[in-house]
């Protein structure tokens, strides 16, 4: 393996990387910095996040660099804010011994004045996202006449969200005869093609395969329902007690929510996403590169600027629907030869996305099972116990104190002592699992598929309305499958009309109404926002189906039988002859004669009338 003096790198550089820890080239840097020293030459370098691919195009783009002149000679591309500070630290970093250099990071969220006074003052190196540069070129602040060295890293993602116009606008103000480079962890071959247009007699590096995952990461999943998301989530993370992580989420909303359940169950965690400020964001980056943030909660974009060392799991809480985005985060752990793991929870409909990723990185996932309380319980002891004994004792600094302390303790022996000490240090988990709620297994719902065959031979099945499970409540709503309304279709239903997400267990479905589960604390606010809205015309019911009688029984459905019996007009009652006199009031009236005879024919016959002539 060559050293960093035999690639051609100046002794400058060369001190700064050594202080910050580089020993020998990693295997991208060895092959990209020899080539980008020279002059146009090209290259689509494809590696894995953690290779070291910032100081491999880093190094020579520095190097490059006339520090004599202040005009713009090298410009690098990133999607994000995030990864554009990143990368400009770096740099900074790499060129601490070398005198005259600036580097400059322009980026959309942060003040354009200050920007702009940068530049004019003279820069030589601009990192920048796409959106903000293209202001800054047309207010005419951002010159790139001399540019020899351009730069488009995470190249796949910038194409994918939509930069390709901007960075055509980009490279049009960008000399000819340059350097450029396309660097990315991934990319496709529907990508590929696009970028090869931003190159001429490029040269393609691949360290890895493509498409593969890193090299030294555990993929594992777990099959759970729905509703149980979170809590599998939570018995994962208790299960991992020294465990530094991101957890990826789809959606803002949905980041936003996860952190805040765990904020408010004890854990430490932050979230990262768009909708935070940028002083936010870059407030919780910095706790997280820091370590003193355990967990953080991320988007897939929001997360692209953050490079991490040390990152022990990536959490998948729900997969990604582009199955780079799944190697995108797997990178990120498993870094300079470190074991890293990246664990997945996932639904069974999510099952076919497994499969595809397996096909794809060309790595087998291992399917996990969620660990028990028992199981976690003596994890979180072994912790508590090994902090015990490695903790670091002041003897200068506690002496003082020692002769209390031993007056105190001196009627409680050496075992109560540390029970007590563990059980302070412990007592959390205990109390929470002991009536921690069990997370149904996904083949459960074959027992309720059972209980329905049962039902069809003929055994007797439990009568009454189903139950909402244990931390649910079951609303009813006035819609059915009459009206078309179907699962999807409820799901569509609250998110229109709803604030904020809402998790639904179990529907069902009938001809003229539903029942669906929500969380007990979600139940109250789906009532207030679903009553009175319309669907398709007609006015929408939600209410708690244990209030009231919802669904009509078969007294129900008599008594409107007869109502509706009774708007269709009087019925013909008939009686018998001997019935009459309960017309009368024999009490008050007596009657003349005999009482006839009503079984004799025609006794009731009047004779006709004589004609008048």
């Amino acid at each position: 393996m060559k050293t960093f003096e035999e690639l051609g790198v100046c002794e400058e550089i060369r001190h700064a990387i050594e202080e910050m820890g580089f020993v020998q080239p990693m295997p991208v840097q060895e092959e990209v910095i020899p080539y980008l020293l020279g002059n146009q030459n090209d290259v689509i370098a494809l590696a894995q996040t953690g290779t070291g691919k910032t100081a491999a195009f880093g190094i020579p783009v520095l190097q490059r660099i006339d520090t004599s002149r202040k005009e713009t000679q090298a410009l690098i591309l990133s999607p994000t804010r995030e990864l554009c500070l990143q990368i400009a630290d770096d740099l900074r970093d790499f060129s601490k011994y070398m005198e005259g250099v600036h580097i400059e990071a322009v980026y959309g969220g942060a003040s354009i004045e200050q920007q702009i006074r940068s530049l004019r003052k003279g820069v030589q190196v601009i990192v920048a996202t796409p959106g903000r540069l293209i202001d800054l070129m047309k207010r005419g602040v951002a010159k790139l006449d001399d540019v020899y060295n351009v730069v488009l890293d995470e190249a796949d993602e910038m194409l994918n969200m939509g930069f390709s116009e901007s960075i055509d606008a980009i490279l049009e103000g960008v000399p000819t005869e340059r350097n450029t480079l396309l660097f990315s962890a991934t990319m496709s071959k529907e990508i590929e093609r696009i970028a090869k247009g931003y190159l001429h007699d490029y040269k393609e590096i691949v360290v890895g395969s493509r498409n593969e995952g890193a090299e030294h990461v555990n993929h594992i999943y777990y099959m759970v329902n729905a509703k149980d998301k979170y809590l599998a989530l939570k018995r994962l993370v208790d299960f991992y007690p020294r465990i530094f992580a991101i957890i990826f989420c789809r959606t803002k909303l949905e980041t936003q929510e996860v952190a805040d359940k765990l904020i408010r169950d004890g854990y430490n965690a932050e979230s990262l996403h768009g909708d935070l400020s940028q002083q936010q964001r870059d407030l919780t980056m910095q706790k997280f590169r820091q370590h003193t943030v355990q967990l953080l909660v991320a988007t897939d974009v929001a997360a692209r600027g953050l490079d991490v060392d040390d990152l022990t799991h990536v959490i998948n809480y729900g997969l990604p629907d582009d199955i780079e985005n799944y190697t995108h985060r797997s990178g990120r752990t498993g870094r300079a030869g470190k074991k890293g793991t990246s664990l997945s929870i996932v639904h069974s409909r999510e099952k076919h996305k497994i499969r595809n990723i397996e096909k794809e990185i060309g790595k087998a996932f291992e399917e996990g099972k969620i660990p028990s309380a028992e199981e976690i319980c003596k994890k979180q002891l072994y912790k508590v116990m090994d902090q015990i004994v490695k903790a670091d004792v002041d003897e200068e600094q506690i002496a003082p104190f020692m002769a209390d302390i031993d007056r105190y303790f001196e009627y409680i022996d050496k075992e109560d002592l540390i029970k007590k000490i563990v059980s302070l240090e412990f007592g959390r988990f205990l109390a929470y699992y002991a009536d921690a709620p069990e997370i149904e297994p996904v083949g459960a719902k074959k027992e309720r598929g059972e209980r329905r065959e049962k039902g069809k031979r003929g055994d007797k099945r439990e009568s009454g309305p189903r139950k909402a499970e244990a931390g649910y409540r079951r609303l009813f709503i006035n819609l059915g499958k009459r009206d078309g309304f179907y699962p999807g279709e409820l799901m569509q239903f609250l998110n229109k009309h709803v604030k904020g997400h809402v998790e639904v267990g179990h529907i069902d479905l009938l001809t003229m109404m539903s029942y669906f589960d929500v969380p007990e604390e979600d139940a109250p606010r789906v009532m207030k926002y679903i009553n009175g809205q319309k669907y398709k015309g007609r006015d929408v019911r939600c209410n708690d189906a244990d209030e009231g009688n919802n669904r009509p029984n078969r007294r129900n459905r008599e008594v409107r039988n007869i109502r509706n019996t009774n708007d269709r007009g009087p019925k013909k009652t008939t009686f018998k002859k001997e019935e009459w006199m309960q017309f009368l009031n024999p009490s008050s009236m007596k009657l003349k004669g005999e009482v006839p005879d009503f079984s004799e024919e025609g006794w009731a016959v009047r004779k006709p009338r004589k004609k008048k002539g």
